[in-house]
């Protein structure tokens, strides 16, 4: 099923600002939420649905990708170490902050000792960002990439926790187990009281009572992997693709970073880009000018031959349609332009001499512009102020 456009789903418009696109993911989250529907399967969707939106539409530069690119932009983009984008946990970990405003908790479910909800820090691994070379083949079809990257993984001993054998944990000294730490600070309007996420355990109420004796109580190894991801077609230089869950492990558990995929273009030795069209630079001969001929020229999936016209001049673009690059969202592809330049010998022997002095005073070899060509020239002689 193909996913909804982000501003939809939130129900705003395109040029919503900042803080109208934050109360329009309040009401959506407080409508959806799972303490508001539980056991409704149908209203979790449409809650990770508006999460996964303001994700994209909150930050500047998700927001951008996206206005420009549609969903292939922000492909991967969003949290969550899978391609379906938040699960519950990352949702809450990730926008607890407006989940507490609106008086909710964090968790579903998770209470404290003192009847609170509690919210649970979630650790998350940091980005690994690499770069990759493709041709120009490879950006007008899309291609499959797979690399090897040394990365930091979760422990497989202690499966990511710390702990010996993932069980060796004791209660949180710090919080008793709760998961938060009170405060009782003297102001000037009065005494107030303050609950955060405990320091200690971050919110587990949880501590490592013996450490895994392979990582040693980090969680995380070192280890290369192989990571297969697709590039899709009309890629540019510069353009980043984030794929989700692939960078490095968290400490002690958590969110994996995601790995982000600088994309750099070989250059072609004929071809030049101009956005999604193509540029052919073709020479031809005065003879071949005037008489016409057949040239052959590159493109991207090999040759192919076009008709040059006799009396063709010299700065004439021949366009061949759809032989360029794709939008990458797949709505149209470029052009290739040909600009054809007639060849002038710079030496000549005295034989050609002799021909093309004959052939300078024959009526056809005396210059004629017709109307549009010296209204470009004018154009040119305007352009370069004389």
């Amino acid at each position: 099923m193909a996913k909804r456009d982000y501003y939809e789903v939130l129900e705003v418009g395109r040029n919503a600002t900042a803080e109208e696109i934050k109360k329009a993911y309040r009401k959506k989250a407080i409508q959806y939420h799972p303490d508001k529907n539980p056991g409704d399967k149908a209203a979790e969707e449409h809650f990770k649905e508006a999460a996964e939106a303001y994700d994209i539409l909150s930050n500047p530069d998700k927001r951008s990708r996206y206005d420009r690119f549609g969903h292939a932009g922000v492909s991967g983009a969003t949290g969550g170490g899978h391609a379906g984008g938040f699960t519950m946990d990352d949702i809450f970990s990730q926008f607890g902050d407006i989940f507490e405003n609106m008086g909710y908790g964090g968790f579903s479910g998770a209470f404290s000792s003192r009847g609170g909800r509690t919210r649970r820090t979630v650790s998350r691994g940091s980005d690994i960002r690499i770069r990759v070379r493709l041709n120009l083949t490879e950006i007008a079809h899309g291609v499959e990439k797979k690399i090897k990257v040394n990365k930091q993984v979760a422990c497989t001993a202690c499966k990511g926790t710390g702990a010996k054998d993932g069980t060796a944990f004791t209660t949180c000294a710090t919080c008793k187990g709760s998961g938060v730490v009170t405060q009782v600070v003297n102001t000037i309007m009065g005494r107030m009281q303050t609950t955060s996420t405990c320091p200690a355990c971050g919110g587990e109420g949880k501590a490592i009572q013996t450490p895994c004796a392979v990582c040693r109580g980090a969680g995380v190894q070192a280890r290369q992997e192989e990571i297969a991801f697709k590039i899709p077609a009309g890629v540019s230089t510069g353009m980043q693709l984030s794929i989700a869950g692939k960078g490095n492990a968290a400490r002690n558990g958590g969110i994996n970073g995601d790995l982000l995929v600088v994309i750099e273009e070989d250059e072609h030795p004929e071809l030049q880009r101009d956005g999604h069209d193509l540029i052919y630079s073709l020479f031809v001969s005065v003879s071949d000018a005037a008489l016409g001929t057949m040239a052959e020229i590159p493109t991207v999936d090999g040759k192919v031959k076009i008709k040059i016209e006799p009396g063709t001049q010299p700065g004439r673009v021949l366009r061949l349609r759809n032989k360029g690059l794709p939008e990458l969202n797949g709505y149209g592809t470029g052009d290739l332009l040909v600009h054809v330049n007639v060849w002038i010998p710079k030496k000549l022997d005295r034989e050609e001499q002799k021909i093309l002095e004959k052939l300078a005073a024959a009526k056809n070899f005396q210059p004629a512009p017709d109307r549009n060509e010296k209204n470009f020239f004018e154009r040119m002689r305007r352009m370069f102020g004389q």
